[in-house]
């Protein structure tokens, strides 16, 4: 064999006849027979009867060819891996020489190990499993790794990558333990993954390992007490939003503190969130029905609303319908139920209060709050502070709450203005409001190339259905069982409305934005099977 023979590509049938351990995942397994054409056929490798390689059919190749699928490359990666990871493994491009990889390639194991890594700090953050998978193959692609495909799911992250047909893949997975909220740490990550995927960059496996453990030993941004007083504010911004006065104001900020510091002893002392939840809904209720029962002249049931928004966990519900709008359907089974549980942790630990409220004589009515006070320009200053106070219980940048808080600000005159002056449905006025948080959201994380969770999760809150939920919760204490099934599914059909509406924004956002070319747009079809 010369020398220009021995640098030529070889293919798989040719390599397997100098080395027979090497196969091909098209070659004829050994002890088969495969029959002759025009035999009948024996097995399911034997050539049908109708086929012949010298006059096979053309359909399968289009007439002008198959396009080439290029991508924009000076648009952000979670756009450009979201639309190659929707790709058939076949039509994806395969990435460009990087000079990162190391002498004689990248460490596979090292690369994989990385991108678990990464991977782990996002779904702990609450970013959805879509973004999760688009950042690993990011990392993964970033290195020169082009056969790779991640696995995402509510706690375990896997990767698997494979170097061609004729070798063994290689493959990893992590476990998610732990979950916390630190959006400044998930903004870090995504800087990480934005530096790794820029071809004008040139990191090593050290350095990025480097820069991932800066952000696992950074600090959150704010102190214990800051946090349990804008947890405080938090619900007293809420009861302004339904109709509280001063002295409700201050009850609710009063009640929500209490609850945190409660559930920060449980937490302390090991026991699960469903528990900790249960424990921080006792205080709001306790002290609205305190109120009643001193025939205190405000709206009780406004500061047990205040406390209940302090509670609802709008983020993984945001993510949970997330996941399963873009078909991670597991995960957001799994997201969901876990949203479940919290709810009926807050619904027990208000039915308790609640229901020792009634024994006692407190004559907790309905009907009292249910009359909002319609204050439009205090009411969107409430909804700017509980979106200020929201982002920094989720450990948000600083640079991003005013941003965020204005968002919220919009939302909620959206959704003043079509549900108390124009008279819309609130389920309606809520996914509208929702969309508009998601869309703007989308904008804002395109401009600074960071995750759209921190400028839409706290920016919702103003639309969480508290009174709804609290209303449900009062007519079960009360033995109104129709009631309060009617009121709880309002307050389902809500949240709903307010997860689709911001994932809806987020889309609408992406289909006016140019990513790749007009073929690489039908090719980022999600396929169903047809």
């Amino acid at each position: 064999m010369t020398e220009a023979e021995d640098r030529k590509p070889q293919s798989d049938e040719a390599r397997g006849a100098y080395d027979p351990e090497i196969t091909s995942e098209f070659a004829v397994p050994r002890g088969v027979e495969v029959a002759p054409v025009g035999e009948p056929e024996g097995s399911a490798f034997t050539p049908p009867s109708t086929y012949s390689a010298r006059a096979a059919p053309v359909a399968f190749t289009p007439a002008e060819g198959i396009p080439v699928v290029s991508l924009i490359k000076d648009l952000p990666w979670q756009d450009r891996m979201r639309t190659m990871l929707r790709m058939p493994v076949a039509e994806r491009p395969a990435p460009e020489p990087v000079p990162k990889a190391e002498e004689g390639g990248p460490a596979v194991p090292r690369v994989l190990d990385l991108t678990l890594r990464i991977g782990e700090l996002l779904l702990a953050g609450g970013e959805g499993a879509e973004d999760v998978e688009a950042a690993m193959f990011a990392v993964c692609r970033s290195y020169g790794l082009d056969r790779c495909e991640p696995n995402v799911t509510f706690t375990l992250l896997s990767i698997s990558y494979q170097p061609s047909l004729v070798e063994d893949p290689v493959t990893a997975s992590r476990t998610v333990r732990r979950r916390g909220t630190d959006y400044t740490r998930l903004a870090a990550v995504f800087r990480l993954v934005d530096d790794l995927s820029d071809p004008e960059t040139h990191f090593t496996l050290e350095e990025a390992y480097r820069r991932l453990a800066e952000i696992r030993r950074n600090r959150h941004p704010y102190p214990t007490w800051v946090l349990t007083a804008a947890s405080g504010l938090l619900a007293g911004a809420a009861s302004v939003l339904v109709g509280g006065d001063l002295v409700v104001f201050v009850t609710a900020a009063l009640g929500a503190m209490l609850g945190d510091r409660l559930a920060w002893l449980c937490a302390g002392r090991g026991l699960p969130e469903f528990y900790q939840f249960l424990v921080a809904a006792m205080p709001p209720a306790a002290l609205g029905v305190a109120l009643t029962l001193g025939h205190v002249d405000v709206k009780a049931s406004a500061v047990i609303t205040g406390g209940l928004f302090a509670l609802l966990p709008g983020r993984a519900l945001v993510a949970g319908a997330q996941d399963g709008l873009t078909g991670f359907y597991i995960t957001a089974a799994a997201r969901l139920l876990e949203v479940l549980y919290f709810f009926v942790g807050i619904v027990v630990g208000v039915l308790v209060m609640l229901y020792v409220g009634v024994q006692l004589g407190a004559h907790l009515n309905p009907d009292a709050a249910l009359g909002v006070t319609k204050r439009p320009v205090w009411q969107i200053a409430a909804s700017i502070l509980l979106s200020l106070t929201f982002a920094v219980l989720l450990q948000q940048e600083r640079s991003t709450v005013l941003a965020v808080s204005l968002n919220g600000g919009v939302a909620w005159s959206v959704y003043g203005a079509m549900h108390y002056a124009g008279e819309i449905s609130p389920v309606a006025s809520t996914a509208v409001a929702a969309g508009v948080v998601g869309l703007f959201g989308q904008l804002l994380a395109r401009y600074r190339f960071a995750s759209a969770l921190p400028y839409t999760t706290a920016a919702i809150g103003p639309l969480l259905p508290g009174s709804a939920t609290y209303f449900g919760l009062l007519a079960i204490a009360q033995n109104e069982l129709d009631a309060g099934l009617v009121s709880l599914t309002k307050a389902a059909a809500l949240a709903m409305a307010i997860a689709i509406g911001v994932n809806l924004g987020s889309e609408v956002s992406r289909m006016f934005l140019r990513i790749g070319s007009l073929e690489k747009r039908r090719a980022a079809k999600r396929t169903r099977g047809f």
